[in-house]
């Protein structure tokens, strides 16, 4: 889409702080490469001190009166911020919901079958949601689909909490157990 001549163009917002011409403070608190404090003096001055170490002049804290910039190689401390971001994600674990299906004549053997799956996703931290689903004449047994549900909530009370209790929509009943 065009503009209009006369309106102005948007401005972008900067993420980060200011560096180098951006700074817009007449005198700064200069704190120099090596961490030690230069004092107080003229924007000019500190952008020269910075030009001469080869460095970036960084807006280190820009609430005060006399804002604090400090010389650094900004490429690099981007670069290392980045690459801490990234390595507190890798950590992060996100659990996710596992889903087991199951019919309300369940035999002994295929239910413990899916028990033992749901025991594994629990010790991989993720929650687990039970579909219980009712075919033609069973919906007209729904109570031994209840408990099958209490069954299996029983089993796993010393290792899960109830999440969502057991319920009914349409032709299916689902309950949600996330691990301690």
């Amino acid at each position: 889409m065009a503009r209009r001549p006369e309106a102005e163009a948007p401005v972008k917002k900067q993420a980060g702080p200011r560096i180098n011409e951006e700074i817009r403070a007449s005198k700064v608190l200069l704190i120099d490469e090596n961490g030690e404090k230069q004092g107080v003096m003229p924007i000019g001055a500190a952008l020269d001190a910075a030009r001469d170490a080869g460095l970036d002049l960084v807006e280190v804290s820009a609430g005060q009166e006399v804002p604090v910039v400090k010389i650094l190689d900004y490429g690099k401390v981007r670069f290392e911020e980045r690459k801490k971001k990234a390595a507190a994600k890798k950590k992060q674990k996100s659990s996710e919901l596992k889903e087991i299906k199951i019919r309300p004549n369940i035999d002994t053997h295929d239910y413990e079958v899916k028990a033992r799956a749901i025991s594994r996703f629990f010790e991989e931290g993720d929650k687990v949601k039970i579909t219980l689903r009712f075919r033609g004449r069973e919906m007209a047994h729904q109570h031994l689909g209840m408990e099958l549900l209490e069954k299996m909530k029983k089993d796993f009370e010393a290792t899960a909490k109830v999440e969502l209790e057991p319920k009914l929509e349409g032709k299916q009943m689902t309950m949600v157990l996330a691990p301690r």
